[in-house]
Order: C-alpha cells, then sequence, then structure tokens
C-alpha cells in the first residue's frame, strides 16, 4: 500500500513526545495519534483541512492548515502538504472562479472597480495584512463568498475522493489476495 512507503517519512509517535522544541512551543498538543497516522479517515480530514486552508489569502495558508488540523485531530503533514495546490499559476484561476461563484450566488453583476496592485515581497512583509485586506474588500462581497464556497466545496470534494479512492484501493487488493490464494502455484506442475 502506498501508505507504507509514506510512513517512513512521518515521525514516531513517540519522536513527538520525547521533542523538547515541540513540547517548548505546543505542549501536548501535538500528541494525539491521527496527526501522524495514515488512516483513511484523518488523511481525508487533512486534505479536506488543507484544500479548505489553501485558498486563504495570504501567507497564512500552512499555518491555519496547521491549527485546523491540530483542532480537528486529521493528518497533520497531509493538512500542509495540501494546501500546495495554490501557487502562483493557480491562485488566480481559483481566485476568478471563487468571484464568478459569488457573483452567481450573490446576484451581483461585475462592477468596474480598480483593484488595488498587490505588492507581496519580503521587504513590506509588515504591509501584507492591510494590502490583503483593502484588495479583498476590493472584490467585495461576491469575491468572500465566492472564496468561502469554493473552498467549502473543494474540501468536501477531496474529502470523500479520499475516501473513496482508499476504499476502492482497498477493495482491489482484497480481490487481489483473494485471486492469488485461489490460483493453483506455478511451481507445483
Amino acid at each position: 500500500m502506498p501508505r507504507k512507503h509514506f510512513r517512513r517519512f512521518l515521525p514516531t509517535h513517540d519522536s513527538i513526545k520525547r521533542n523538547r522544541y515541540l513540547a517548548f512551543f505546543v505542549g501536548t498538543a501535538l500528541h494525539h495519534h491521527n496527526l501522524w497516522h495514515l488512516n483513511r479517515r484523518s488523511v481525508a480530514g487533512g486534505v479536506a483541512v488543507g484544500l479548505f486552508c489553501g485558498l486563504i489569502p495570504g501567507p497564512l495558508q500552512m499555518l491555519s492548515a496547521a491549527i485546523a488540523a491540530i483542532a480537528l485531530r486529521v493528518n497533520l503533514p497531509v493538512a500542509m502538504v495540501m494546501t500546495w495546490y495554490t501557487n502562483p499559476f493557480t491562485i488566480v484561476p481559483l481566485y476568478y472562479v471563487a468571484y464568478k461563484l459569488g457573483m452567481y450566488v450573490t446576484g451581483h453583476t461585475p462592477r468596474n472597480v480598480a483593484v488595488p496592485e498587490l505588492d507581496l515581497n519580503f521587504s513590506n512583509l509588515g504591509d501584507w495584512i492591510p494590502m490583503l485586506m483593502s484588495w479583498i474588500t476590493a472584490m467585495g462581497k461576491p469575491f468572500l463568498l465566492g472564496l468561502l464556497l469554493l473552498a467549502a466545496i473543494l474540501a468536501v470534494l477531496g474529502y470523500f475522493a479520499v475516501l473513496l479512492g482508499w476504499r476502492l484501493y482497498v477493495t482491489l487488493a482484497w480481490s487481489r489476495r483473494a485471486r492469488e490464494r485461489t490460483d493453483p502455484g506455478d511451481g507445483d506442475s
């Protein structure tokens, strides 16, 4: 199973408990077994959290995914990695879809509003939040509602896709093992 290959990259439960730096910052919050184990509900929840938090504007996607994964007790690494679907190439089309979805739901018509230019570089980190807030407010209610709806839709679709894929994989593995048990051995003839 693919999860056997991923397990070698995940920390063990004991290594999390013994790490003094993690204990200093978060105490026992990272000790829940679902945060690190690869089971279908934990991974599906991690995918859903990551897909939802991936649409959060700004540089807070992975942090919000980590906080939500800890609060909901779903797989933490999966949740953080799943936020990577938004990147400089995908964010504009995703935000456009969110804006169009918000306009459809609210019934608004497009208006000609000058949207402020985003200048997100590392020389002005302190200005990111006000800059993002002015950009989001210029887009208006349709954008915010569409962003929330798109994030929820992606999270639900991701959750059920993982559950379905996991179920399909297990079913195929069971049937393959059953065939191997009933087939006569090649070296016996």
